[in-house]
């Protein structure tokens, strides 16, 4: 065998075709992303200002990653290059409130450093907390946002902090509280999947996107092929010939830097910074699973992922890691419909199952 045929030997084990057919992913116990052991997930809203904040703590320092495909995103102190000095953080903050949103972080670094958590830049120095966070446009959506001086972002991101848990709430919940999806009212969504090695993948988003979830002339969700024992309505409907042009019921005269989904992934197989960012990356296509159009100039869609490194990678690692991005991909498009099958209609916003009971 030549030395190409030794590459592709290694990257694709015999039997691989075979056992494909075997091979079958299921959903988690909770079908939420804290089925990935060492994550918890803590929510906190303001009704009045039709806002909220959605956080993630890892239970100890996670290796991170990111990858950016919306043409106006909003985050901070977002792991994008590999090569960076410091790859782990302890919690990622999903939040409302545009650039208000990006002090959600501050009050959970506040909480964490509390806690003796955080990276030790130097001896005798204190511990800083790494909390990345990514924000979504929800100014809009009729609340009532005259909080004067102090947006109530960082005390939303102290409390979600502080209440983070192994279950919670999807739909109008922390940052999907004020989403809206296309015309839809939008939401938090959550959604895990185990393959037969025992390997599990989560996934949350809170979207808000200029994009439909919803195909049109139909009542199926874009995701439908996705869809795991019925977990976001379980329609049947066949799909009928639809115009390939932009949906109708997208948002209308959207305005840039106004529309995002924004997404954490995780695994608990041991992944190293250059595989998670891979990971990362397609898990970006569960976007385009769930929503049309996507990644436009309007939305600031995102994913950041994220490894507890509770499970070893075995051999050969392209392939497995491979594996675990094909799964984070369908996992994101089913958390993406989930968020927006359980949202309720809030104003003018009417949910999905409003429209389609």
């Amino acid at each position: 065998m030549d030395s190409r045929g030794n590459l592709i030997a290694s990257l694709f084990p015999q039997g691989t075709a075979k056992a494909s057919v075997t091979r079958m992913i299921r959903k988690g116990a909770r079908n939420l992303i804290t089925d990935v052991a060492g994550l918890r997930v803590g929510q906190a809203e303001d009704m009045a200002a039709r806002t909220g904040v959605t956080v993630i703590v890892c239970d100890e320092p996670c290796v991170a990653a990111a990858d950016v495909r919306g043409g106006a995103p909003g985050m901070r102190d977002v792991v994008l290059d590999p090569t960076s000095l410091v790859g782990e953080i302890d919690a990622i903050v999903l939040s409302g409130g545009s650039v208000y949103g990006l002090d959600a972080p501050s009050g959970v670094q506040a909480w964490l450093k509390e806690q003796g958590r955080g990276f030790q830049i130097a001896p005798g120095a204190p511990r800083v907390p790494i909390v990345s966070g990514a924000i979504l446009f929800d100014l809009a959506n009729g609340g009532n946002k005259d909080w004067g001086e102090m947006p109530p972002y960082r005390a939303l991101g102290r409390a979600a902090a502080e209440c983070a848990a192994a279950d919670f709430t999807l739909g109008n919940a922390g940052a999907g509280l004020g989403a809206v999806a296309g015309l839809y009212k939008g939401g938090t969504g959550s959604a895990s999947s185990v393959n037969d090695e025992g390997f599990t993948v989560g996934a949350l988003v809170a979207v808000n996107s200029v994009g439909s979830p919803v195909i049109p002339g139909s009542n199926l969700f874009w995701a439908f092929p996705f869809e795991q024992d019925g977990e976001f309505g379980g329609r049947a409907e066949r799909p009928v010939p639809f115009d390939l042009d932009l949906p109708p019921d997208m948002k209308e005269a959207p305005q840039p830097g106004t529309h995002t989904t924004i997404a954490i992934v995780a695994t608990d197989a041991e992944l190293g910074r250059a595989e998670l960012q891979r990971l990362a990356i397609m898990a970006a296509d569960g976007f385009a699973r769930a929503l049309r159009p996507v990644h436009t100039p309007y939305d600031g869609d995102l994913v950041m992922a994220v490894s507890t490194a509770r499970r070893p990678l075995s051999a050969p690692r392209p392939f497995e890691a491979m594996r675990l991005g094909h799964m984070a991909a369908d996992c994101l498009a089913r958390a993406i419909a989930r968020g927006v099958y359980a949202a309720q209609t809030l104003g003018r916003f009417k949910s999905y199952r409003e429209k389609f009971p």
